[in-house]
């Protein structure tokens, strides 16, 4: 498959137009700046780049550094920015509410937590009409598990490996990716089972998932039928019969897993696990902090993909285009177990979280964001798979609307991940050429592509022009 490559390739993909013009940056010096995140800021909180970027000003789709040098923000900061950098009508509702209101806590109604309650929960199916809002997506999380164990009386919660529900002591135990567990005790009641993965994992073919890219695996699998998801849910019937008891609290589960590379699973698997853990008398619960507000595009949220209905859905990041809100929605049962004892928030539900939640909602309506993620997202996909059908290091490219995964490898049989060296130069490229590019996968080798959701086609063009420059580089080395 390996083809020869000439040396000198391609170096500038023509970024598209942007009549945007930012501040002029008035701040400290770039290395001040690195100076003070050395001495004052926890190293926990890590940087992507060499040389880090100093980020200025953003608009929709599009960031600027404190040179003014600007980039295609393809990573929408971790998932977060749904309708844009500084969307107008998101900035102008919340420079409204900050004249009039911002904090008053629960104890006292405020107009905004009663509309915004009702136009989010329109947005769910029945019976998922109770909403408790948080302020972030660990804190969601952490509350439906609370829920679950509550609800049901059980405590024992199932989780796929490769899964991020957070980062909390609490949310630790769902959370099965080894490079955010610390040491310490954490995870009591909570046990994992495969991921039912059909690249990376035992089985998979060339029909399995709800995406317009396959996987280049084979399978001979009629109409209607896929052994591979018949084997993932051997593997899941055998966590509920040896790993927790025969009750349980509840299973937790992305639509699409996120921080672990966009991993997509069978089209019928979550129903039929769904069926089994009600069985075991747990509540199923979908984390939508990534895939939900219409970024795959098809649905407005992730679970409607799968033809299933959550007991619990937690919801964050896209929810306030990078305001800290974060939801849980529920039933009217299971959100009275809460009410039995008492249970308070802060800050969650505020006045002005609750009006930039509403105008991101308004945003995404008006401006036909779910739709632009279904056609441009699918658009972006198929670009994507002609790189993987050209070269040999692109393993797999798949997802739904704007929720893509491109996963390197060092070669189509193996399927071993690319180095990380390998994978660092190619993302190095990328940025230097303007296009900036999430990680994610156990070994940090599947490229996660998530930006806010009004970019375009030809915005697209871009980024895929400026990635083939980045491989032809990368194989220019290699030759």
């Amino acid at each position: 498959r390996q083809q020869k490559w000439k040396s000198s390739v391609s170096t500038r993909a023509k970024m598209p137009p942007c009549d945007f013009v930012p501040e002029k940056y008035e701040s400290y010096p770039y290395e001040r700046m690195q100076k003070i995140r050395e001495q004052n800021i926890s190293p926990s909180l890590r940087m992507y780049y060499k040389k880090p970027l100093l980020l200025h000003q953003g608009h929709m789709q599009w960031l600027f550094d404190y040179e003014g040098q600007r980039y295609l923000d393809l990573f929408a900061g971790i998932v977060t920015v749904s309708v844009g950098h500084c969307h107008p009508k998101v900035t102008i509702a919340t420079q409204k509410q900050l004249a009039r209101l911002w904090h008053t806590t629960n104890i006292y109604m405020h107009p905004s937590i009663q509309e915004y309650a009702e136009k989010l929960t329109s947005l769910l199916p029945d019976p998922l009409k109770v909403v408790y809002l948080t302020n972030s997506g660990s804190e969601a999380n952490d509350l439906a598990m609370f829920m679950a164990r509550l609800y049901t009386r059980n405590f024992d919660i199932i989780s796929f490996r490769g899964a991020y529900h957070g980062g909390s002591p609490y949310t630790l135990g769902l959370t099965s990716i080894g490079l955010y567990k610390h040491g310490l005790a954490n995870g009591f009641g909570c046990s994992t089972t495969m991921l039912p993965d059909v690249f990376r994992g035992p089985w998979g073919g060339s029909h399995c998932r709800d995406s317009p890219v396959q996987t280049v695996r084979k399978c001979s699998c009629s109409e209607g039928e896929c052994h591979a998801n018949d084997q993932y849910i051997e593997q899941f019937k055998d966590t509920l019969n040896t790993s927790v008891p025969k009750t349980i609290a509840g299973f937790i589960a992305e639509p699409i897993q996120g921080v672990n590379g966009a991993v997509q699973y069978p089209r019928s698997f979550l129903k039929e696990a769904y069926q089994l853990v009600r069985e075991r008398g747990g509540i199923c619960i979908s984390d939508e902090v990534q895939t939900g507000f219409g970024r795959t595009g098809s649905h407005f949220w992730g679970f409607q993909t799968h033809d299933v209905v959550p007991d619990i859905v937690t919801l964050a990041k896209g929810i306030g285009n990078g305001f800290p809100m974060a939801a849980v929605v529920t039933t009217k049962e299971i959100a009275s177990s809460l009410a039995q004892n008492l249970h308070f928030n802060t800050f969650g539900g505020s006045p002005l979280a609750c009006v930039v939640g509403a105008a991101v909602l308004d945003a995404i309506e008006e401006d036909g964001l779910q739709k632009n993620s279904e056609d441009v997202g699918t658009y972006m996909l198929l670009e994507l798979a002609k790189l993987r059908d050209k070269f040999e290091i692109v393993g797999d490219v798949r997802g739904k609307g704007l929720m893509i995964g491109v996963e390197m490898v060092t070669d189509k049989d193996s399927r071993h991940p690319l180095p990380a060296e390998e994978i660092n130069r190619i993302w190095e490229d990328c940025k230097d050429m303007g296009v900036l590019i999430g990680r994610g996968g156990l070994y940090s080798q599947t490229f996660r592509i998530k930006p806010p959701m009004c970019i375009t086609k030809k915005d697209v063009d871009f980024a895929v022009e400026v990635l083939h420059s980045a491989l032809q580089r990368h194989m220019g080395r290699a030759a």
